[in-house]
Protein backbone atom coordinates (compact mmCIF):
# COMPACT_ATOMS: atom_id res chain seq x y z
CA UNK A 1 0.00 0.00 0.00
CA UNK A 2 1.13 3.49 -0.94
CA UNK A 3 2.41 6.23 1.76
CA UNK A 4 -0.79 8.73 2.26
CA UNK A 5 0.93 11.15 0.37
CA UNK A 6 1.77 9.27 -2.45
CA UNK A 7 -0.34 9.14 -5.69
CA UNK A 8 -1.52 5.26 -6.89
CA UNK A 9 0.45 4.01 -9.34
CA UNK A 10 -0.76 5.29 -12.95
CA UNK A 11 -2.14 8.18 -10.99
CA UNK A 12 -0.70 11.80 -10.99
CA UNK A 13 2.27 12.87 -13.28
CA UNK A 14 5.98 11.21 -13.66
CA UNK A 15 8.22 13.56 -11.36
CA UNK A 16 10.81 14.30 -13.91
CA UNK A 17 8.00 15.75 -16.52
CA UNK A 18 6.72 17.90 -13.75
CA UNK A 19 10.25 19.42 -13.12
CA UNK A 20 10.94 19.58 -17.14
CA UNK A 21 7.81 21.78 -17.42
CA UNK A 22 8.66 23.89 -14.48
CA UNK A 23 12.32 25.35 -16.07
CA UNK A 24 14.00 23.21 -14.19
CA UNK A 25 15.93 20.88 -16.96
CA UNK A 26 15.76 18.30 -19.18
CA UNK A 27 13.76 15.26 -18.67
CA UNK A 28 16.92 13.56 -18.56
CA UNK A 29 18.93 16.07 -16.41
CA UNK A 30 15.75 16.08 -13.82
CA UNK A 31 15.99 12.04 -13.22
CA UNK A 32 19.66 12.35 -12.58
CA UNK A 33 18.57 14.64 -9.77
CA UNK A 34 15.63 12.63 -8.79
CA UNK A 35 18.42 9.46 -8.65
CA UNK A 36 20.95 11.68 -6.90
CA UNK A 37 18.33 13.00 -4.18
CA UNK A 38 18.42 16.34 -4.81
CA UNK A 39 14.27 16.02 -5.06
CA UNK A 40 11.67 15.92 -2.43
CA UNK A 41 8.72 15.68 -2.23
CA UNK A 42 6.72 16.88 0.21
CA UNK A 43 10.11 16.77 2.94
CA UNK A 44 10.83 13.08 1.81
CA UNK A 45 13.28 11.61 -0.71
CA UNK A 46 11.55 9.90 -3.61
CA UNK A 47 12.94 7.24 -6.07
CA UNK A 48 12.96 7.43 -10.03
CA UNK A 49 8.95 6.50 -11.07
CA UNK A 50 7.66 8.54 -8.54
CA UNK A 51 4.03 10.15 -9.41
CA UNK A 52 3.22 13.57 -8.14
CA UNK A 53 0.07 15.95 -7.98
CA UNK A 54 1.38 19.22 -9.10
CA UNK A 55 -1.72 21.07 -7.56
CA UNK A 56 -1.16 19.35 -3.96
CA UNK A 57 2.62 18.38 -3.56
CA UNK A 58 5.00 20.42 -2.19
CA UNK A 59 8.32 19.76 -4.69
CA UNK A 60 11.69 21.07 -3.66
CA UNK A 61 14.96 20.65 -5.68
CA UNK A 62 18.33 21.33 -3.69
CA UNK A 63 16.30 22.72 -0.51
CA UNK A 64 14.55 25.22 -2.74
CA UNK A 65 10.41 24.78 -3.42
CA UNK A 66 9.10 24.47 -7.10
CA UNK A 67 6.54 26.52 -8.45
CA UNK A 68 4.63 23.35 -10.18
CA UNK A 69 0.93 24.43 -9.93
CA UNK A 70 -0.50 24.66 -12.94
CA UNK A 71 -1.68 28.04 -14.28
CA UNK A 72 0.55 30.05 -12.22
CA UNK A 73 1.47 33.20 -14.05
CA UNK A 74 4.22 35.92 -12.73
CA UNK A 75 4.58 39.35 -14.26
CA UNK A 76 6.77 42.16 -13.62
CA UNK A 77 5.29 46.14 -13.80
CA UNK A 78 6.83 49.16 -13.39
CA UNK A 79 4.19 51.07 -11.21
CA UNK A 80 3.56 54.81 -12.22
CA UNK A 81 3.09 57.18 -9.55
CA UNK A 82 -1.44 57.64 -9.02
CA UNK A 83 -1.63 54.29 -9.67
CA UNK A 84 -2.74 52.24 -6.40
CA UNK A 85 -1.61 48.85 -5.16
CA UNK A 86 -5.26 46.68 -4.67
CA UNK A 87 -7.34 44.64 -7.02
CA UNK A 88 -10.62 47.39 -6.81
CA UNK A 89 -10.07 51.10 -5.44
CA UNK A 90 -13.95 52.46 -4.23
CA UNK A 91 -12.69 55.97 -5.49
CA UNK A 92 -12.26 55.07 -8.46
CA UNK A 93 -8.06 55.63 -9.09
CA UNK A 94 -6.31 53.22 -11.51
CA UNK A 95 -5.31 50.04 -10.10
CA UNK A 96 -2.10 47.95 -10.63
CA UNK A 97 -4.23 44.67 -11.98
CA UNK A 98 -5.54 47.13 -14.24
CA UNK A 99 -2.37 47.26 -16.09
CA UNK A 100 -1.98 43.35 -16.59
CA UNK A 101 -4.39 41.06 -18.38
CA UNK A 102 -7.51 40.15 -16.63
CA UNK A 103 -7.56 36.67 -16.71
CA UNK A 104 -6.33 34.31 -14.66
CA UNK A 105 -6.73 36.44 -11.76
CA UNK A 106 -3.73 37.65 -9.80
CA UNK A 107 -2.85 39.76 -6.70
CA UNK A 108 0.40 42.12 -6.03
CA UNK A 109 3.34 40.55 -3.91
CA UNK A 110 3.55 43.05 -0.65
CA UNK A 111 2.73 47.16 -1.97
CA UNK A 112 3.67 50.54 -3.12
CA UNK A 113 1.81 53.31 -1.81
CA UNK A 114 0.27 55.65 -4.72
CA UNK A 115 3.14 58.23 -4.83
CA UNK A 116 5.53 55.83 -4.87
CA UNK A 117 6.99 54.42 -8.98
CA UNK A 118 9.10 51.13 -9.68
CA UNK A 119 8.97 47.61 -9.59
CA UNK A 120 6.03 45.50 -8.57
CA UNK A 121 5.12 41.78 -9.02
CA UNK A 122 1.38 40.32 -9.75
CA UNK A 123 1.04 36.43 -9.31
CA UNK A 124 -1.26 33.93 -8.41
CA UNK A 125 1.47 32.21 -6.57
CA UNK A 126 0.32 32.71 -3.21
CA UNK A 127 3.15 30.66 -1.31
CA UNK A 128 5.74 32.41 -3.40
CA UNK A 129 3.94 36.04 -2.86
CA UNK A 130 4.08 34.82 1.48
CA UNK A 131 8.02 34.19 1.05
CA UNK A 132 8.77 37.45 -0.85
CA UNK A 133 6.93 39.59 1.60
CA UNK A 134 7.18 37.99 4.88
CA UNK A 135 9.90 39.77 7.09
CA UNK A 136 11.15 36.15 8.31
CA UNK A 137 12.84 35.47 4.58
CA UNK A 138 14.48 38.55 4.78
CA UNK A 139 14.42 39.69 1.06
CA UNK A 140 15.76 43.05 -0.36
CA UNK A 141 13.97 45.74 -1.25
CA UNK A 142 16.20 48.66 -3.12
CA UNK A 143 15.31 52.08 -3.74
CA UNK A 144 16.06 55.42 -5.33
CA UNK A 145 14.79 58.29 -2.77
CA UNK A 146 15.15 61.78 -4.08
CA UNK A 147 14.66 63.76 -0.68
CA UNK A 148 14.70 67.81 0.42
CA UNK A 149 18.17 69.19 1.23
CA UNK A 150 22.06 67.72 0.36
CA UNK A 151 21.97 64.33 2.43
CA UNK A 152 26.06 64.53 4.13
CA UNK A 153 28.32 61.10 5.41
CA UNK A 154 26.37 61.50 8.51
CA UNK A 155 23.01 61.36 7.78
CA UNK A 156 24.34 58.00 5.26
CA UNK A 157 25.63 56.52 8.45
CA UNK A 158 22.86 56.84 10.47
CA UNK A 159 20.52 55.27 8.18
CA UNK A 160 22.96 52.64 7.84
CA UNK A 161 22.68 51.60 11.83
CA UNK A 162 19.29 52.30 12.04
CA UNK A 163 17.21 55.23 13.09
CA UNK A 164 14.11 55.48 15.74
CA UNK A 165 10.76 55.35 14.76
CA UNK A 166 7.38 55.17 16.21
CA UNK A 167 7.42 51.39 15.84
CA UNK A 168 10.70 51.59 16.57
CA UNK A 169 13.95 51.62 15.67
CA UNK A 170 14.59 50.01 12.35
CA UNK A 171 17.00 47.29 11.40
CA UNK A 172 20.27 48.05 9.69
CA UNK A 173 20.18 49.06 5.86
CA UNK A 174 22.30 49.26 2.75
CA UNK A 175 22.37 52.87 1.97
CA UNK A 176 24.66 55.13 -0.14
CA UNK A 177 24.44 58.54 -2.08
CA UNK A 178 23.04 57.89 -5.92
CA UNK A 179 23.11 61.94 -6.07
CA UNK A 180 23.90 64.77 -4.38
CA UNK A 181 20.17 64.62 -3.13
CA UNK A 182 19.63 60.90 -4.20
CA UNK A 183 19.74 58.26 -1.50
CA UNK A 184 19.61 55.02 -2.52
CA UNK A 185 18.38 52.92 0.73
CA UNK A 186 18.22 48.72 0.62
CA UNK A 187 15.92 47.45 3.54
CA UNK A 188 14.46 44.07 4.16
CA UNK A 189 12.08 44.38 7.01
CA UNK A 190 9.11 46.03 5.05
CA UNK A 191 7.09 47.91 7.74
CA UNK A 192 4.30 50.63 6.41
CA UNK A 193 5.90 53.57 4.40
CA UNK A 194 9.30 52.67 5.66
CA UNK A 195 11.96 54.54 3.58
CA UNK A 196 9.85 57.71 3.86
CA UNK A 197 9.94 57.47 7.64
CA UNK A 198 13.59 56.65 7.82
CA UNK A 199 14.36 59.40 5.39
CA UNK A 200 12.18 62.27 7.07
CA UNK A 201 13.44 61.06 10.73
CA UNK A 202 16.93 62.31 9.50
CA UNK A 203 15.69 65.32 8.32
CA UNK A 204 15.24 64.89 4.34
CA UNK A 205 11.69 64.00 3.40
CA UNK A 206 11.64 62.31 -0.15
CA UNK A 207 10.24 63.81 -2.71
CA UNK A 208 9.77 61.58 -5.14
CA UNK A 209 10.46 57.41 -4.38
CA UNK A 210 10.99 54.59 -6.83
CA UNK A 211 11.27 51.07 -5.94
CA UNK A 212 14.60 49.16 -8.62
CA UNK A 213 15.02 46.03 -7.02
CA UNK A 214 13.06 42.84 -5.00
CA UNK A 215 15.46 40.60 -4.37
CA UNK A 216 17.18 39.38 -7.75
CA UNK A 217 14.68 41.39 -9.81
CA UNK A 218 15.71 44.68 -11.17
CA UNK A 219 12.68 47.14 -13.00
CA UNK A 220 15.22 47.16 -16.01
CA UNK A 221 14.33 49.30 -18.99
CA UNK A 222 10.18 49.05 -18.67
CA UNK A 223 8.79 52.20 -18.66
CA UNK A 224 6.06 53.39 -16.04
CA UNK A 225 3.15 51.65 -16.87
CA UNK A 226 4.91 48.61 -18.81
CA UNK A 227 5.03 45.20 -17.81
CA UNK A 228 6.34 41.90 -18.93
CA UNK A 229 6.13 37.99 -17.68
CA UNK A 230 8.68 36.75 -15.63
CA UNK A 231 11.20 33.88 -17.41
CA UNK A 232 11.45 30.48 -15.45
CA UNK A 233 14.79 31.37 -14.57
CA UNK A 234 13.65 34.45 -12.69
CA UNK A 235 10.81 32.67 -11.13
CA UNK A 236 13.53 30.31 -10.26
CA UNK A 237 16.03 33.23 -8.53
CA UNK A 238 13.12 34.59 -6.58
CA UNK A 239 12.49 30.67 -5.30
CA UNK A 240 15.91 30.90 -4.26
CA UNK A 241 15.98 34.27 -2.84
CA UNK A 242 13.29 32.71 -0.64
CA UNK A 243 14.71 29.35 0.29
CA UNK A 244 16.60 30.54 3.44
CA UNK A 245 13.68 30.13 5.71
CA UNK A 246 12.53 26.20 5.83
CA UNK A 247 10.87 26.35 9.21
CA UNK A 248 8.38 28.61 7.74
CA UNK A 249 7.18 26.24 5.16
CA UNK A 250 4.12 25.18 6.55
CA UNK A 251 2.37 29.02 6.77
CA UNK A 252 4.04 29.34 3.26
CA UNK A 253 1.80 26.52 2.31
CA UNK A 254 -1.12 27.80 4.48
CA UNK A 255 -0.61 31.15 2.33
CA UNK A 256 -0.65 29.18 -1.12
CA UNK A 257 -4.59 29.31 -1.74
CA UNK A 258 -4.83 33.04 -2.24
CA UNK A 259 -2.58 35.80 -1.52
CA UNK A 260 -3.86 37.74 1.28
CA UNK A 261 -3.86 41.73 0.67
CA UNK A 262 -0.47 42.97 2.21
CA UNK A 263 -0.09 45.93 3.97
CA UNK A 264 1.65 49.23 2.25
CA UNK A 265 5.30 48.28 2.00
CA UNK A 266 7.37 51.71 1.29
Amino acid sequence: MNPPDQPEAGEGERLQKVLARAGIGSRRACEEMISAGRVLVNGQPVELGRRVDPANDRIDVDGVPVATRPGLVYYLINKPAGVVTTSADPQGRPTVVELVPGEPRVFPVGRLDAATEGLLLLTNDGELSFRLTHPSFGVEKEYLAHVEGHPKDGVVRLLRRGVELDDGPTAPARVSLAGADVLRITIHEGRNRQVRRMAEAVGHPVRRLVRTRIGPLRVGTLKPGEWRTLTQDEVRALERATASNPGSSRLARRASRQPAPPRVRS
